[in-house]
């Protein structure tokens, strides 16, 4: 799914009004109606709700959303400025027609203060929309830290007001705190960012049915990951296959004390589909790992730590989880890095190896995958200011370095050499856990050992581990659910990839 900026989503608009054709007020009619159809259907234990409208277009959805709410048998009161003579074409329009109805009083912004908002009211957001260009001030700015104190379910259409699409707000702005957002037709790029994102409650994203030669023609270059795009990755397994069609992978982790951590990378990369598993280890852990994992092959590296990286010919490599940073690691790892040409899968300790030298990042392969979490993406390529910073500085990394940087985060992010960016939607914070990033690095690795290319095998191994843990959570809870738990999700997961594809086939 694409995720374009405010600009284009504004000319996709515009492109819809004039060539399906539609009016821009039935436009504004089919988004309010969609808008409804969900408030209605998740919100139907609620009575009342308050409609704060601002003079824009987002104020004329609200307008229409008052008014069809109101038809539905709810109870609605409006908030708007007292000055009507700033609105819009189109919501004027609306706002004219909300007076054909007695049953709703349209109050003014400063009654706010005085009004019950009781356990029943809903608040809607209908104030700013994607147009927004400046920080709010004022009254405006008065209001929305108001309506932020009250614990009322709250709701924003579109985007929560204040709150920039393409861009990272001041710290000290103020923005709408929603527990929902109904986003037309598109994911926006703030959305997906941990200081901006936290704004949004659940994202709903509602089909308006834009024009689709538009979405399908308009360059961009970030996306959403969707299911769909999975289920098109996604290779079924032949039933003449062997072993060997699947590939070699071999993960290098482990050190004294951090065998688990080999563990739950070697069982992810069996439970994912790799034919051939081994696990490159120090012989500490050598009962603990044929005990654990006994479809995976052992293969000694050294005593407590890993000082022998052995090459296996047409085999993929995963290597960090728990290899400690031992400075005969550290020599013997850089030694690899310089013998071997193909792309692997680099995380956690490998990545903190390479950062003791800048000069080491031209070792990794390219085409590799490495996987940071934020702190390990500043050891390697320094300081930035906010996760919006920090994508620019992976976008042109991977360029320079003709890899694939996995960047770990909420909504964790792949980026390719060549500047495209794909947000994964799947995943939840119970995976803010010890262990959950060795999984991944243990799927990454069976995946780019199976054949897939490294870009593909980026997207659908965060994607598979994301719902993964999405599964996990709803057994176990976020707070209890474990990194164990998410490798046994990962049949689940397959299984229903499986039944789609087929179906499809």
């Amino acid at each position: 799914m694409k995720i374009f900026t405010s600009e284009q989503i504004r000319l996709c608009d515009q492109y819809t009004i004039l060539n399906e054709p539609i009016s821009s007020i039935q436009l504004m009619e089919r988004a309010a109606q969609a808008c409804v159809h969900w408030i209605s259907e998740n919100c139907m234990h609620h009575k009342k709700f308050a409609v704060f409208c601002g003079n824009g277009n987002n104020g004329g959805d609200g307008f229409a959303v008052a008014r069809m709410l109101y038809l539905k048998g709810f109870d609605v009161d409006v908030f708007s400025s007292d000055s009507k003579k700033k609105l819009s074409d189109d919501a004027l329009v609306n706002f004219k027609k909300l007076k054909d109805f007695s049953g709703i009083s349209v109050k003014d912004f400063k009654e706010t203060v005085h009004y019950n908002f009781d356990t029943k009211t809903v608040i809607i957001d209908a104030l700013f929309g994607t147009g927004l260009s400046r920080e709010l001030e004022g009254e405006n700015k008065e209001l929305i830290d108001l309506l932020n104190l009250k614990n009322n379910i709250k709701i924003s259409i579109d985007t929560p007001s204040g709150l920039f699409s393409d861009s990272i707000s001041d710290e000290n702005s103020v923005i709408f705190k929603t527990d929902y957002t109904l986003s037309f037709q598109f994911w926006k790029k703030s959305f997906l960012h941990p200081e901006t994102g936290k704004y949004t409650g659940k994202v709903i994203i509602l089909d308006i049915n834009l024009n689709k030669d538009y979405i399908s023609d308009t360059e961009t270059n970030d996306y959403v990951i969707s299911d769909d795009a999975v289920e098109k990755i996604f290779k079924p397994r032949s039933e003449f296959s062997h072993k060997g069609t699947y590939g070699r992978a071999v993960i290098t982790a482990g050190s004294y004390g951090k065998i688990g951590a080999a563990v739950l990378a070697v069982k992810s990369a069996l439970k994912t589909g790799a034919g051939l598993t081994f696990v490159l280890a120090p012989k500490c852990g050598y009962e603990i790992l044929q005990t654990s994992c006994p479809e995976a092959m052992f293969i000694e590296g050294g005593s407590e730590f890993i000082k022998n990286f052995e090459i296996q010919e047409d085999s993929v490599y995963g290597v960090g989880p728990g290899l400690g940073t031992h400075p005969e690691t550290e020599k013997s790892f850089i030694k690899f890095l310089k013998d071997y040409k193909r792309p692997l899968v680099l995380d956690a300790d490998a990545l903190n190896i390479i950062s003791q030298d800048r000069k080491n990042l031209k070792l990794i392969p390219k085409g590799s995958i490495i996987s940071p979490h934020p702190k390990e993406f500043e050891r390697l390529f320094g300081t930035s200011k906010n996760s919006f910073e920090r994508l620019s500085m992976a976008v042109k990394k991977a360029d320079e370095l003709d890899i694939y940087i996995v960047l770990k985060d909420h909504h964790t992010q792949i980026v390719t050499p060549q500047g495209n960016v794909y947000y994964n939607i799947t995943g939840n914070a119970g995976l803010a856990k010890g262990g959950s990033g060795d999984v991944l690095t243990g799927v990454l690795t069976s995946l780019l050992a199976q054949g897939y290319a490294a870009e593909n095998a980026a997207l659908l191994g965060v994607w598979l581990h994301g719902k993964a843990g999405d599964l996990a959570a709803e057994k176990y809870s976020k707070e209890a659910m474990l990194p164990t738990d998410i490798i046994n999700e990962f049949g689940n997961v397959l299984e229903m990839i499986n039944k789609k594809v087929t179906i499809k086939l």
